[in-house]
């Protein structure tokens, strides 16, 4: 009578686990569910690293017009006396207004916003490396969050399995080392399992310093992903990473700059004018008069300072030319890597959501089923269960793969690439 007994609840729990197996999980504390789109509009309205670079884009443009204007104008007092037979004596009033070279103020006006398009540029690009650097760690935490789902249904399975080995071992159809076996794998999901909470909480602190938050704040569940293929090709991906991104264009902007500094340090070769209009008033014979003066600043010491200006112009174009190569050499790279990286998670999520899983799935029913029946060993059974719980987590590790090398890309290629295409930009 205990051994039919036994047996009953052996079958029980082997029951339970098929249902366990096919339902899914529910967490004990529902957590209100992340939208990224919204954690997207936050971290680009409240991010202090955008912010920032907004604002040395908007004090930059601020310095176009400083830098375009004459130099202030000097007002001028004093007071004359010349000693001579009629002695000459009397007050002297007027201003004076330095004059640049005809071209230079253009040319500063230039130099200024070249560096006011570049660090618009360099804002852009904090904007979507930062939006990147959300997706990824939104789509870790949704990682985090399913490994917790599967090895919570795991150690819910293996608690059967425990009981279902005491009472085959109890009625002498399975070896005590079954249920020590049981019990160590229960030890080690228990161990997974603190180690996925210290991730999702240090995955919370990430997200919300991201989003200018305080770190220990609450924040939620991610919402399912879903892993569309990626569309574009590689060339076409590249040719958009070249238009478009604005890392490539803030280089190149750098380069501008470079250039209209080379225009500038060659016009200061060209002297710049100093103009002072004086009125006079002889006290003596109670006139008025006036004089004029035209003041022009010699470059004498071309060779240690207007040349060296040039050099260093020079010099710094060349650099900029350099920089913009390895930039783009770079970020061309970048894009192949997160496309191959897109690809072969394609590939994986294919094989694992339509072979490997079902696969894995049927044989661990039938490794329970026999199990039963003692037809395999306890060993065969928690290989079963252990085979599919790493397939399912390889494909929820793939869908994060490919959806982070997407962010990625949307990086580098200036902005999503699900929404209307973009048009060329005009190339001066």
């Amino acid at each position: 009578m205990k051994r039919n007994c036994r047996l009953k609840t052996a079958w029980s729990g082997l029951a339970v686990a098929f249902i366990l197996l096919s339902a899914p999980s529910v967490s004990a504390a529902e957590e209100p569910r992340l939208s990224l789109e919204s954690l997207i509009e936050e971290v680009t309205r409240s991010n202090p690293e955008i912010k920032a670079a907004r604002e040395r884009w908007e004090a930059s443009k601020a310095v176009v017009p400083q830098v375009q204007t004459l130099p202030d104008p000097k007002l001028q007092f004093g007071y004359q006396r010349m000693p001579m037979t009629d002695p000459l004596q009397g007050a002297l009033y007027g201003f004076g207004q330095e004059v640049p070279f005809p071209g230079k103020l253009r040319l500063r006006g230039e130099v200024a916003t070249r560096q006011a398009d570049r660090l618009e540029q360099e804002y852009l690009a904090t904007g979507l490396r930062l939006i990147a650097r959300l997706k990824e760690a939104y789509f870790d935490l949704h990682f985090v969050y399913k490994a917790i789902e599967v090895v919570e249904k795991n150690k819910l399975l293996l608690i059967q399995f425990e009981k279902t080995a005491k009472a085959r071992y109890a009625v002498g159809q399975a070896a005590q080392q079954d249920v020590f076996r049981a019990q160590l794998e229960i030890s080690r999901v228990l161990d997974r399992l603190a180690v996925l909470e210290q991730q999702k909480e240090s995955l919370h602190a990430a997200i919300n310093r991201l989003l200018n938050r305080p770190p220990a704040g609450p924040l939620g569940t991610p919402k399912e992903i879903h892993v569309p293929l990626l569309t574009q090709s590689l060339p076409e991906l590249s040719r958009r990473a070249e238009e478009f991104s604005p890392i490539l264009e803030a280089s190149s902007k750098g380069i501008e700059r470079s250039e209209q500094s080379v225009s500038l340090a060659k016009r200061e070769y060209y002297p710049d004018f100093d103009l002072n209009a004086l009125g006079t008033r002889n006290d003596r014979i109670n006139d008025n008069g006036y004089q004029v003066m035209l003041g022009i600043k010699i470059p004498l010491f071309y060779e240690t300072k207007q040349r060296q200006g040039v050099k260093e112009a020079l010099a710094g174009l060349a650099g900029a030319r350099e920089e913009f190569t390895a930039t783009r050499q770079e970020v061309l790279f970048r894009v192949k890597d997160a496309f191959v990286h897109t690809q072969r998670a394609e590939r994986l999520i294919t094989i694992l959501r339509d072979a490997i899983i079902p696969q894995a799935t049927l044989a661990l029913q039938s490794a329970q089923a026999s199990y039963g029946v003692a037809k395999v060993d306890f060993l065969t059974l928690l290989n079963s269960l252990l085979t599919l719980q790493e397939s399912e987590l390889e494909m929820h590790g793939e869908m994060v793969a490919h959806e982070k090398a997407v962010a990625r890309l949307e990086e580098l290629t200036g902005g999503s690439l699900t929404g209307p295409k973009k048009e060329r930009k005009s190339v001066p």
